[in-house]
């Protein structure tokens, strides 16, 4: 029996700037009415993803700190067409994230760009090529 991944929690500094970034690419988060520093959100292919302050997650994390340097994880958000990642990614550099890789076509046949969200974590946009 092989454990199921069915949930990713991200610990974030900010949650209401976090929750606005997320919610640029469709990620509707609901805060937690028993708890104001937690945040969750279903997604239609059976993932569920968290958001946690970093004052609510820490305590039962001990000796955490932020980590620093580039992203050690990457979300990965599919798109229906390269265009879609273009634009994506032009919406959330205009609206002052910082773009780590702009979009660019990738050897293994995807338009391939990443960002980062409030915290710095790796966003990757991408799509297939059409054929060639």
């Amino acid at each position: 029996m092989y454990p199921i991944l069915n949930t990713i929690d991200i610990v974030v500094s900010d949650l209401d700037a976090s929750i606005a970034f997320y919610a640029r690419l469709g990620l509707a988060f609901k805060v937690d009415e028993h708890s104001p520093e937690h945040a969750g959100c279903d997604l239609p292919n059976g993932l569920h993803v968290m958001l946690d302050t970093e004052g609510f997650r820490t305590p039962f994390l001990p000796g955490w700190s932020a980590p620093s340097g580039g992203p050690r994880t990457l979300l990965c958000f599919e798109f229906d067409t390269p265009a879609g990642v273009d634009a994506t990614y032009a919406e959330l550099v205009e609206a002052g994230y910082r773009g780590i890789a702009e979009p660019f076509d990738a050897f293994w046949g995807m338009r391939y760009a990443t960002v980062a969200d409030p915290d710095g974590n790796g966003v990757d946009l991408y799509a297939t090529l059409p054929a060639s």
